[in-house]
């Protein structure tokens, strides 16, 4: 690689979290003021039963209110969590309001406020041994891969559409671990302090995955690009759905990708990716909802399915989130006229060629940010 590759290369391993401070106070000001709005300015009949849940009464005081904005588990890299979850936890209430519906006799007998404060030991060295291989993989395999090297003009040039479209998913697979690591160091700190307690599982094992920001087994194998989205940033996605999604009466995942592309920042690559996710998004809905049904009745087509929609995903998520990457408009479009703009051609065929609702077609539950053997408060 020459000067300038290196140059590039350096730029995206520094990647948005330059901007990450200012990314994290943007969300909890506009979380608490949503929540601040439904609790004292709407009546509770027109909420739904999430801002219900996390509508706040009264307004903070000045010192509740920047201790929730810069205190510093997350100030740098978040993750951004509910105002009502942190002052819970400032109160040390936090523990005893997620575990009060474990079924314990002893517990029921003496009273919520006697059960023990979990140990988060064991959630943070695993959470450290994730971090640490993450580490180790980028300085491997990161750097062996450049995600600049897809706009090289000789790599261009000389190999095969196949061949990049390989080199472009080794590339993105290897580029994700950086943000692996961020998000689950942010998590340990989290759960070192004590805050981070989601319930119980149906071993009676305590969670700490409130706030986590990542489940990484589900991105890797991830068979739609939905499930790669509710497993990716995981308090960003909630934060989008509770401020944009589930508030704008018309053109609701259009206008979320655009706030999502905004809240990024002003590179262009970020404003290509979200704004190719859109029509991505309503392809892969149309296919899913017209196809997968007939590979249902059996598990050997059903693993046929899954294997063939992982593929895909994972590729349609490396050629969506490839500007994200690169970041400028020229890299950008260097990009996706060697690779022929193929998955934009494709989703917009899809769009016209599959009904968007086949007949018969009954909506499937949306998933809910948590594990499904959590018991959640």
């Amino acid at each position: 690689m020459g000067k300038r590759e290196k140059k590039d290369s350096s730029r995206f391993q520094a990647g948005n979290f330059d901007e990450s401070p200012l990314m994290m106070i943007t969300q909890k000001i506009t979380t608490l003021a949503f929540q601040v709005h439904d609790g004292m300015c709407r009546k509770q009949e027109e909420l739904t039963d999430d801002q219900r849940r996390m509508a706040v009464h009264s307004t903070p005081s000045l010192l509740e209110y920047l201790s929730y904005n810069i205190n510093f588990m997350s100030v740098l890299v978040g993750p951004c969590s509910s105002y009502k979850d942190y002052i819970e936890f400032i109160k040390g209430q936090h523990v005893q309001h997620r575990l009060k519906r474990v079924k314990d006799t002893s517990s029921q007998q003496n009273g919520w406020d006697k059960i023990p404060e979990p140990s988060p030991v064991m959630a943070v060295i695993n959470k450290l041994l994730v971090c640490a291989c993450c580490l180790l993989w980028f300085f491997i395999i990161t750097k062996a891969f450049p995600i600049t090297y897809n706009v090289d003009p000789q790599f261009i040039s000389e190999a095969s559409f196949f061949t990049r479209l390989a080199y472009g998913f080794i590339s993105v697979q290897a580029a994700r671990p950086k943000f692996y690591f961020a998000w689950t160091l942010a998590d340990a700190i989290h759960n070192a302090a004590g805050y981070g307690v989601s319930g119980v599982n149906d071993r009676g094992e305590v969670s700490w995955d409130l706030i986590s920001n990542v489940r990484i087994w589900k991105i890797e194998t991830a068979t739609s690009f939905k499930s790669f989205i509710d497993n990716w940033n995981i308090q960003t996605a909630l934060w989008l759905k509770s401020v944009c999604y589930d508030r704008v009466p018309y053109y609701r995942m259009p206008l979320t990708f655009v706030l999502s592309a905004i809240w990024h920042g002003v590179y262009p690559g970020y404003y290509f990716t979200f704004i190719t996710a859109i029509p991505v998004t309503l392809a892969a809905r149309s296919v899913r909802r017209n196809f997968r049904e007939y590979f249902l009745s059996s598990r050997q087509l059903k693993i046929c399915y899954d294997v063939v929609t992982w593929a895909a995903t994972q590729l349609t998520v490396c050629y969506t989130v490839m500007p994200f990457l690169l970041l400028a408009v020229e890299p950008t479009m260097q990009y996706y006229r060697s690779m022929y703009f193929h998955m934009h051609v494709i989703s917009i065929l899809v769009m016209i060629l599959l009904p968007s609702k086949p007949s018969g077609f009954k909506p499937e539950i949306p998933a809910r940010h948590s594990n499904n053997n959590v018991k959640k408060d």
